[in-house]
């Protein structure tokens, strides 16, 4: 069967939840009034990672809608993506860096997802003209990565995928092209099942132009045997892949879970790059936001059952003022980095707010 119609085959609808979960008529009628804002697909492929009979299973969170999700404490633009953007589909936020939202879909919609805002709905913030966006960038010599995400751009069609890549390619000033995508952990027959994508990627980045995606796992059981089939063929075929994990609570905000997870990446060739902070997006905060007191010493614990190369992501906070690493805790004081700056001249600015133990994000704190 093709991967466009296994994506079709997606659980969609609450009704389908229904069949599959203990979920009470009381609780379906609100998951009903959240899918109505915020839609539903899981693919049968992740679904198969549930445990259907735990309903505090690690990976139903990260897929399945639960009550608290009606809560609306918090932003649909935590990063400041709307300032930053240049025209439709195209943001330019850090110099180096010019970031194409080249869909609203993607092949699971993830609960936690920090573009709620637009995944999965009507919007007109995905890009309509590709033309338009390599001027942009040609024009901008400041700039030497293209990130391409969404959405996921690897639930386009081969030709849209391949467009991108060709555009770009042509352009001398860019060092690599970048795609952000789940589909190697909630939907790996996207690449096993097309070998025609692989070859194209395989031919731009032996060619042209070096090729990272961006991935995320966030839990050790997401790194399954067709997830690592996925892997090895974007390796084989030039790809770096690198790894984005988000701390969230219930899933991986356990020093032993997350260091497991690292170690696992490394194994199957994949960089651990980023653990992200979880921002206080509308509908994610309450359910899935660690405490900032709690997250440094998750995250110091788990470096400390890690070797130098699973240890070397970095934790940060995506903030509009730019990606704030968290340092750590000393004397009472959290300390932080800017690792990227929105204004150049914070970059690499060291500062300190006075600890807070339940606090979960840098603007709560004095």
């Amino acid at each position: 069967m093709s991967w466009e119609k296994q994506l079709e085959n997606s659980i969609s609808t609450v009704d389908e939840l229904v069949l599959l979960f203990d979920i009470e008529e009381k609780e379906k009628e609100i998951l009903q009034d959240i899918c109505n804002e915020h839609p539903l697909r899981i693919s049968k492929y992740y679904l198969s990672l549930i445990d259907n009979d735990d309903r505090t299973d690690p990976i139903r969170r990260i897929a399945v809608p639960i009550p608290h999700e009606k809560y609306l404490e918090g932003s649909y633009d935590t990063s400041g993506e709307r300032p930053n953007t240049i025209f439709q589909g195209l943001q330019h936020k850090y110099q180096q860096t010019a970031v194409i939202l080249a869909t609203n879909e993607c092949a699971m919609y993830c609960r936690h997802c920090f573009r709620k805002r637009l995944v999965g709905l009507d919007t007109d913030e995905t890009l309509q003209d590709l033309p338009r966006a390599v001027d942009y960038v040609e024009n901008h010599r400041e700039i030497t990565n293209v990130l391409i995400t969404g959405g996921d751009p690897l639930v386009l069609p081969n030709d849209r995928i391949e467009a991108f890549l060709k555009a770009f390619s042509k352009i001398d000033h860019l060092d690599f092209i970048r795609f952000g995508t789940r589909v190697p952990v909630t939907f790996p027959q996207r690449i096993t099942h097309d070998l025609e994508l692989v070859r194209i990627l395989r031919e731009y980045a032996h060619q042209r132009k070096r090729i990272y995606f961006v991935t995320q796992y966030n839990h050790p059981r997401e790194v399954t045997e067709r997830s690592v089939q996925a892997i090895k063929l974007l390796s084989e075929a030039g790809v770096i892949v690198s790894n984005q994990t988000v701390l969230l609570k219930g899933v991986n905000n356990d020093p032993d879970v997350m260091a497991r997870l690292q170690r696992g990446l490394i194994e199957i060739g994949v960089i651990p790059y980023y653990v992200f902070q979880c921002r206080p997006v509308k509908r994610v905060k309450k359910q899935f936001q660690v405490s900032l007191y709690d997250a440094c010493r998750i995250i110091e614990s788990a470096r400390g059952r890690l070797d130098g190369h699973a240890k070397r992501f970095r934790f940060i906070m995506s903030h509009p003022t730019g990606k704030i690493e968290v340092l750590g805790i000393r004397d009472g004081q959290f300390l932080f980095k800017y690792h990227q700056a929105k204004d150049p001249n914070d970059l690499g600015l060291v500062f300190s707010k006075r600890m807070n133990k339940t606090v979960t994000w840098l603007d709560d704190l004095q």
